[in-house]
């Protein structure tokens, strides 16, 4: 069992980095948790299944991070689920994505689906 370690920063933003595999495992199994189907996790798993094209416009443009949009509303109302994430390429050429979730998301909730994704979780805290 694959261990995924959840960082929370100073702004209490939570990412976790993983492969594409491991992305896509654990956002399907986060939409069944919650019981929701938040357009901005099928966004960033658009982003996944086209990784390449995605990787290569984030590169032509000098971003380190997409922001899949939001209506300002989903905001307002607690619905967005993802702030942003980056695709990356490690030293081997594997493709990784940091995802960074929105700071109304619950660590427990994100716990939660990772472990039912069958994966085991450590939470870190960056001070």
């Amino acid at each position: 069992m694959s261990k995924i370690v959840i960082k929370i920063d100073i702004a209490k933003y939570k990412s976790i980095d993983v492969n594409i595999d491991d992305a896509l495992n654990i956002l399907e199994k986060i939409k069944e948790v919650t019981q929701r189907n938040p357009p901005d996790i099928n966004e960033v798993i658009r982003y996944i299944n086209n990784f390449d094209e995605f990787y290569s416009y984030m590169q032509r443009k000098f971003k380190d991070y997409i922001a899949p949009p939001h209506k300002p509303d989903d905001y307002i109302k607690g619905l967005a689920f993802i702030d942003r994430v980056r695709l990356y390429k490690d030293s081997e050429g594997n493709k990784r994505i940091v995802i960074v979730f929105d700071r109304r998301i619950r660590v427990e909730t994100l716990k939660n689906a990772i472990e039912k994704a069958g994966y085991e979780v450590e939470v870190s805290k960056d001070i």
